[in-house]
């Protein structure tokens, strides 16, 4: 199969300076379609908080495709990636669920609660096929297990390209899979730096506000002093490693003030803030 263009919308938008839209989604296929027909570059489906279930997850992503859009486009890419927030907090090392996700085609995972190097090496392990240690790519060493036949299927290409793809990135250039750990604890603060300068493969560090802020006692208060300046410390260590941050409450009254600060990932509300993606779209030069 020859060379492809990038599959990952949201990657996409990163390689050319655009922050990615990607929201929050319940696995429900009625949101899933509506999200498949808005201009966002991927969607979240929340399954830490909500119930695990695989079945109900792949036919959100079967009922995502669009013929008509992948005919007309003359690409495999998606017009929004599916991705999935899993159930385990980082400290819990759950590989296996991170190991089914990917094993039915999703582009992403978003990791609840990586507050560590150790956790973090974890998440980027789990979406790793292992190679061999004189591979070009090899450290954190992959983990992930070989199944690659529904997925390769889902992404429309063959075996072969997928291994070649089925990466992370920006670890490896081609990669397609995106490792987004959120940021949710205040030693997950003072452990940051560190987890960007050892942990090659995070694609982008998600502020988990709601559980933040009640670590930091002042439950939900987004605007509370303390809280505030944990947020911004958070988005300028990403900024000085050069690692995409991302924030998880977007609407039409901050999207434009959160692009100008240098938030990257961007979370609107998807049955509520349609209009935040259009502002964000508008303001980031991506109308």
């Amino acid at each position: 199969m020859p060379d492809l263009p990038r599959l990952n919308p949201a990657i996409r938008a990163f390689e050319s300076g655009k922050p990615a839209f990607v929201p929050f989604s319940p696995a429900e296929i009625g949101a899933a379609q509506a999200i498949g027909a808005q201009p966002f570059d991927g969607v979240v489906f929340e399954m830490e908080h909500n119930p695990y279930d695989i079945r109900q997850l792949r036919d959100c992503m079967q009922y995502m495709l669009d013929r008509e859009q992948i005919l007309k486009s003359g690409s495999l890419a998606p017009a929004v990636a599916p991705m999935v927030r899993i159930p385990p907090n980082g400290g819990e090392l759950n590989q296996f669920i991170a190991k089914q996700v990917l094993d039915i085609g999703v582009y992403g995972i978003v990791w609840p609660h990586v507050s560590t190097v150790e956790e973090a090496r974890n998440a980027v392990q789990a979406c790793r096929y292992p190679r061999p240690r004189e591979a070009e790519y090899y450290e954190p060493a992959g983990q992930r297990g070989d199944a690659p036949r529904t997925a390769a299927r889902y992404w429309g290409i063959d075996q072969p390209t997928y291994y070649k793809r089925a990466d992370t990135w920006p670890l490896n250039p081609q990669g397609e899979v995106l490792v987004i750990i959120m940021c949710e604890e205040k030693r997950a603060i003072r452990n940051l730096p560190q987890m960007l300068k050892e942990v090659p493969g995070i694609g982008v560090v998600l502020i988990g506000e709601g559980d933040l802020s009640q670590d930091m006692g002042f439950p939900r208060q987004y605007e509370h002093p303390e809280v505030a300046r944990a947020i911004n410390d958070i988005l300028d260590i990403c900024k000085d490693a050069g690692v995409p941050c991302g924030h998880p409450h977007v609407d039409a009254n901050n999207v434009e003030g959160l692009i100008e600060q240098g938030f990257r990932w961007l979370m609107p509300a998807p049955t509520l803030s349609f209009a935040a993606l259009q502002k964000g779209r508008a303001k980031s030069g991506r109308a």
